[in-house]
C-alpha cells in the first residue's frame, strides 16, 4: 500500500515538473528578447535541466543499488534463519526416529 502512494505521489511531483518545464518555455518563447538571446537562454536552460536530470538519475541509481543491497542482506538472514530450521527439524526427525526404532526393539523383545 505504502508503495501504491509513493508512486502516486511520485507521479504527482512529475506532472508538476512537466507542466512547469512546459509553462517556463512558452513564457520564453514569447518574452520580448531578440532570436539570439532567446537561443542562448533555451541552450543554458536545457543544459541545466540536462544537469539536474543527470545529477537526480545518480541518485536514483545510488538509492536503488542500497536497496538492492538491503534486500541482499535481509534475504541472507532469512536464508540463515531457514538453514537454522531445518538443522533443527532434520535433528528433531533423527531424535524420534532413534525413539522409535529403540521403542520398537523393546516391543519386539518382549
Amino acid at each position: 500500500m505504502g508503495d501504491d502512494r509513493d508512486a502516486g505521489a511520485a507521479g504527482i511531483i512529475l506532472s508538476f515538473l512537466v507542466g512547469g518545464l512546459t509553462g517556463a518555455a512558452l513564457a520564453i518563447l514569447f518574452a520580448p528578447r531578440s532570436g539570439r538571446e532567446t537561443r542562448d537562454f533555451l541552450g543554458d536552460k536545457l543544459r541545466e535541466g540536462a544537469e539536474r536530470g543527470r545529477d537526480v538519475s545518480d541518485k536514483v541509481v545510488s538509492r536503488g543499488r542500497e536497496i538492492l543491497n538491503e534486500a541482499g542482506e535481509y534475504l541472507d538472514q532469512q536464508k540463515g534463519t531457514i538453514e537454522r530450521h531445518r538443522d533443527r527439524l532434520s535433528a528433531a526427525v533423527e531424535a524420534g526416529r532413534q525413539v522409535f526404532e529403540e521403542e520398537k526393539k523393546k516391543a519386539s523383545e518382549s
